[in-house]
C-alpha cells in the first residue's frame, strides 16, 4: 500500500476559512506528524492560494482540496452554479499545485426533494460531472466523490451509488472518496464497499461512529483494514474528528457531547491508531 496520512482543516477549526485559522491548522498538521492537510475550500472561494501554498511549503506538508456543495448549488436543481463553484474549485487545486480535489461534490448538503433520485437528476449530475472531469483533466486534477448519509442527502448515500454515476460518465479522473462515518450508517460492512471500488478509491474520511478518537466507537477498523490491504490502496487516509474544544464547533456540525478529547489529543491519538493498522 501506498499510503499519505492527512488531517481535515476540520481537525483543527471550524469550518470558517479565515488566513489566522488557516495558517493555524497548517502548523498544528505539520507539528502532529501528518504527510498531507486537507483544506476544506470556502463557498466564496475567498482564499489566498499563493500564500497557503508558501506555507504549507515552509512546513514540508502536502495538500490536497475538498470541497462540500451549498445549498444553493444543489446539481440537479442548480446545475450551472454548481458546475462554476466546482470549477472554482479546481481552479484553487491546481494553483496550490496539487492534483486532488474531493468532497460532497454531488449535491447540497442538506436539500431535499422529498423523492429519490430520478433518472432525470441523474443525467443532469453526469452532465455536470462530464463538464468538471473534463475541465480538470486539463489542469491535471483528479476529483473524488463523497457519499453521505440519508440525514444529509438524498443522492449519493453509499459508495455503488457514486460508482454508478462515475461509471454513467466514462471519465477517468473521477474517484471515490469514502468516510467511515457515513459507512457506518449507510453500508452493511467496511470491507465489500473498498472492494468494489478498488483502484476507485482514492481517499477516506477516517473518522469514529461518535466523530472522536479511532477505536473508542463501534467502526470496524479491522474490516476497513483488511479490505484495504486486499484492493493494496494507494491515497489518502485523512483524520476528519471533531472536538468540542475548538470554539463553535458543536454548533457547526451539531456536536452536543462534550467531548473526552481535546483536538491535539485527537489528532495524535488517531494518526497513532491509523499507522498502528497499517503497518
Amino acid at each position: 500500500m501506498n499510503i499519505q496520512f492527512g488531517a481535515s482543516l476540520l481537525s483543527w477549526i471550524t469550518p470558517v476559512w479565515t488566513p489566522e485559522a488557516g495558517k493555524y491548522a497548517i502548523e498544528k498538521t505539520a507539528k502532529a506528524g501528518f504527510d498531507v492537510l486537507e483544506i476544506l475550500l470556502p463557498a466564496s472561494m475567498e482564499f489566498n492560494a499563493g500564500e497557503v501554498k508558501q506555507q504549507l511549503k515552509n512546513h514540508e506538508l502536502g495538500v490536497v482540496c475538498s470541497l462540500n456543495l451549498p445549498k444553493e448549488a444543489h446539481i440537479a436543481f442548480y446545475p450551472k452554479v454548481a458546475e462554476r463553484l466546482m470549477k472554482q474549485a479546481v481552479d484553487k487545486t491546481s494553483e496550490l499545485e496539487t492534483d486532488f480535489l474531493c468532497g460532497v461534490l454531488h449535491g447540497g448538503i442538506g436539500v431535499f426533494s422529498g423523492n429519490p433520485l430520478t433518472e432525470n437528476e441523474a443525467e443532469i449530475i453526469t452532465e455536470v460531472w462530464n463538464n468538471v472531469a473534463d475541465y480538470a483533466s486539463e489542469k491535471g486534477v483528479n476529483i473524488g466523490i463523497e457519499p453521505i448519509n440519508r440525514y444529509e442527502t438524498y443522492v449519493c448515500n453509499t459508495a455503488e451509488n457514486v460508482l454508478d454515476l462515475i461509471s454513467k460518465t466514462g471519465k477517468n479522473n473521477l474517484f471515490l472518496h469514502l468516510d467511515t462515518f457515513h459507512m457506518n450508517i449507510e453500508e452493511n460492512n467496511f470491507y465489500d464497499p473498498v472492494i468494489l471500488a478498488g483502484k476507485k478509491l482514492k481517499h477516506i474520511h477516517m473518522t469514529e461512529s461518535h466523530r472522536g478518537m479511532l477505536g473508542e466507537g463501534t467502526v470496524n477498523w479491522d474490516e476497513l483494514f483488511n479490505a484495504l490491504k486486499a484492493i493494496d490502496f494507494e491515497g489518502n487516509l485523512v483524520l476528519e474528528n471533531f472536538s468540542s474544544s475548538i470554539p463553535g464547533m458543536q454548533q457547526m456540525v451539531s456536536l452536543w457531547q462534550k467531548s473526552p478529547h481535546d483536538a491535539e489529543e485527537l489528532a495524535l491519538g488517531s494518526l497513532a491508531f491509523m499507522k498502528k493498522h497499517v503497518v
